[in-house]
């Protein structure tokens, strides 16, 4: 029996994919740093600087760190992040002001190291956003990721990655599925006792991730998944174990939606 054609869409998304990956990672690093340079630096402004809002982003590009931000004026940085939190920013800025500044020579140096960094972030940001972009247009024709966003939380993105890392042939059953992915509970056994508890460290990283954070929105919601949460709750288990939880019962829908190429039925 011959193989099966490679399917060309599929293929090419998963490249994307990998570079989409490649340009979070460095963005994540960069932040890391910056927020490194920030905080030894200033870190009461640290504190309440928005990394990941990209005008925050280009305000600290364009004027430089703490320091930079406080020589160019309350004004300028009010006019660098137009359209954000107006409050946040008066807080910052008031915050460098009333905080100890370094030598001039420190300034001097930390400065461009900033304007660099936020730079690095918002552009490895705004091609991880245009890849995006790329990716779910070529997936727009397969029939499971069309399913997929049918489910309650997901969106393109976890919908395309749960496309391109999954084969569903190769998962007998849901628990495999939850097993790969990050959100099946550990067994700790003890003697003849067995006891479920937190989700494994195991399984697909990103993919974990992204299923995790997608509960967010079923929190409030009236459907089944945000009913679930809402028991989880109130048995006692925090905000992270509750959404851990979510993900994994969704999990069962997903399985059937990528097994079956099915829209979601409540």
């Amino acid at each position: 029996m011959p193989a099966p054609e490679p399917d060309g869409r599929l293929e090419a998304a998963r490249s994307l994919a990998s570079q989409r990956d490649h340009m979070v990672t460095c963005a994540t690093r960069d932040k890391n740093r910056l927020r490194s340079v920030l905080l030894e630096s200033c870190p009461a402004f640290e504190a309440l600087a928005g990394l990941s809002d990209d005008r925050w982003l280009a305000a600290l590009e364009a004027l430089g760190g703490p320091w930079g931000i406080l020589d160019a004026g309350k004004r300028a940085l009010g006019a660098a992040t137009r359209g954000g939190d107006r409050a946040a920013s008066d807080a910052a800025f008031d915050a460098a002001e009333s905080s100890t500044r370094p030598s001039e020579y420190m300034v001097a140096a930390e400065n461009p190291q900033v304007e660099v960094l936020a730079r690095r972030i918002r552009e490895a940001s705004a091609e991880a956003r245009r890849l995006d972009g790329e990716i779910a247009a070529l997936l727009r024709e397969d029939g499971t990721y069309g399913c997929l966003l049918t489910v309650p939380g997901i969106g393109p993105r976890t919908a395309s990655e749960l496309v391109i890392a999954i084969r569903i042939e190769d998962f007998p059953d849901h628990g495999h599925l939850a097993s790969y992915c990050g959100v099946a509970p550990r067994n700790r056994r003890s003697g003849t006792s067995i006891s479920s508890v937190t989700a494994s460290r195991q399984g697909n990283r990103r993919l974990k991730n992204l299923l995790i954070f997608s509960c967010n929105s079923l929190a409030r919601s009236g459907g089944r998944f945000g009913e679930y949460y809402r028991s989880c709750r109130g048995r006692g288990m925090c905000r992270g174990e509750a959404l851990k939880a979510t993900a994994r019962k969704r999990m069962k829908v997903i399985y059937a939606i990528m097994r079956d190429k099915v829209p979601y039925a409540a």
